[in-house]
């Protein structure tokens, strides 16, 4: 329980700086290099960012011995989730959607190093 309150609190400070940095862009720097839909791209990656790391921590608890395979499925979840979530808006007619694909891909990388950090940490040794 200690491990999803710490990963929870990790997320939300993380999604914090994400957004606070895009707050910037958009209203300070250069507003047309951000998409009016950027808040709903980080909402998605805050949540599917939480679920995937919930179950995999869950799944890492069953069995130790599986753990390349859990953290490969966990990044194959992220990433079909994600074409389905870039589908679904293009298919409900977002507009501009070379800079909607770009914004979504660039937040989507920085969840994915948010994503490999936060589980290196967690395998790494432990000296104590």
């Amino acid at each position: 329980m200690k491990a999803i309150k710490i990963l929870t609190i990790k997320l939300l400070l993380f999604s914090l700086l994400i957004g606070g940095i895009f707050y910037l862009l958009q209203e300070y720097i250069k507003p047309e290099w951000v998409h009016e839909s950027l808040w709903t791209i980080l909402s998605f990656f805050i949540l599917l960012t939480w679920l995937t790391g919930m179950f995999t921590h869950y799944l890492l608890q069953l069995s130790k011995d599986n753990s390349v395979n859990i953290l490969l499925g966990s990044i194959g979840i992220r990433l079909l989730a994600s074409i389905g979530f870039i589908a679904i808006m293009l298919i409900l007619g977002v507009e501009n959607k070379i800079l909607f694909v770009v914004n979504f891909f660039i937040i989507y990388f920085f969840y994915l190093l948010f994503d490999i950090y936060t589980l290196l940490a967690k395998l790494r040794p432990n000296p104590n």
